[in-house]
């Protein structure tokens, strides 16, 4: 068996597709905003190969994320008749309702909407409701975003439910109020855990939890009562959320990944303070291709990437900021 020279040319096209963001804006006369937000898409016939499974059966995504979409209507059908009760429970914020699109190929649909906004107003905090369909009492639901606003402990303290949860602090992670996060805004995050079913054909109607899954609108609605009187929440920037459902990994560069990029290699929209990448330069927009022997082709091969690492390490990081490539030597 022998090594051959072959010419070839070859022609890379960009395919281009139209999402669709869905908006309403409840304008109450306030002074503020309230964002309410779910992600409508899902993968279709896995055009995109990002399932896990590879056969060729529809993705209705019940969980991922019907759920959360159906929760928001309804959350926007009780607000409206509040507003038109001029009911002063509700009534000291505006409210957008915004369904987005292209969040599974990366936060796209969210983070165009922050750059093109299609309504002028002041933004208060916002609420994502992620996969809510699958509530277990004995795994409990996720609250995330909990350290994005002093005032948050007092509130959701203040704020009864039968729900059983755990609290996460961080503002980040693989939903779309990581990109009103990286806006300096508030955020709250519910989620009900993944599952066997995650991005598969089986994530259907008959395994949704519909009374846990009125119990979480009926938590949204009551912490958006609790939080009424409060008037503009304080933002508080947090550590970053850990992305990967699986990976486990002792070390980190510190950087906030552009989930929205989608060329090869990691893009990152900053550096945290005090932490590895901003000792080494890291600046927003800088491109992460390799680190050693790793090549990074998206989000999730950097995070496999630095599983292969623990504390003490050494090794090189090779990136790209405008057409230039720069290798550095990194200790973990």
């Amino acid at each position: 068996m022998g090594t051959f020279d072959i010419e070839a040319n070859l022609v890379v096209e960009t395919q281009i597709r139209t999402g669709k963001n869905v908006v309403a804006y409840l304008d109450n006369k306030a002074a503020h905003t309230v964002v309410l937000g779910a992600h409508l898409d899902h993968l279709g016939y896995n055009q995109d190969k990002n399932a896990l499974d590879i056969n060729n059966d529809i993705r209705n995504g019940a969980d991922d994320n019907a759920s959360g979409t159906a929760a928001l209507i309804e959350l926007a059908k009780f607000l409206k008749k509040a507003s038109n009760r001029n009911d002063g429970a509700f009534g000291k914020n505006n409210y957008l309702f915004i369904h987005f699109s292209a969040e599974e190929l990366g936060l796209i649909g969210s983070k165009y909407w922050l750059d093109h906004p299609t309504i002028q107003t002041n933004f208060n905090y916002m609420v994502n409701m992620d996969m809510v369909g699958r509530y277990d009492a004995t795994k409990k639901m996720s609250l995330g975003g909990y350290g994005t606003s002093s005032k948050w402990s007092e509130i959701i303290s203040k704020t009864p439910t039968s729900l059983l949860y755990t609290i996460d602090s961080a503002g980040t992670g693989p939903s779309d109020h990581a990109s009103f996060y990286r806006k300096d805004m508030p955020v709250l995050f519910m989620f009900t855990g993944s599952h066997a079913d995650y991005h598969k054909a089986t994530d259907d109607w008959d395994k949704i939890n519909y009374v846990g899954q009125k119990d979480i609108l009926r938590f949204v609605q009551g912490i958006i009562q609790t939080t009424n009187p409060y008037g503009k929440l304080d933002f508080l920037k947090t550590r970053e959320a850990v992305m990967g459902r699986s990976t486990k990994f002792t070390v980190s560069l510190g950087v906030m990944p552009d989930y929205a990029y989608t060329g090869t290699g990691l893009r990152i929209e900053g550096a945290s303070s005090g932490k590895l990448g901003e000792k080494l330069g890291l600046k927003a927009g800088d491109i992460l291709l390799q680190m050693g022997d790793y090549k990074f082709i998206d989000v999730m091969s950097y995070m496999t990437t630095l599983s292969k690492f623990k504390k003490g390490d050494s090794t090189f990081l090779i990136y790209k900021r405008g057409t230039e490539e720069i290798k550095v030597m990194i200790t973990f």
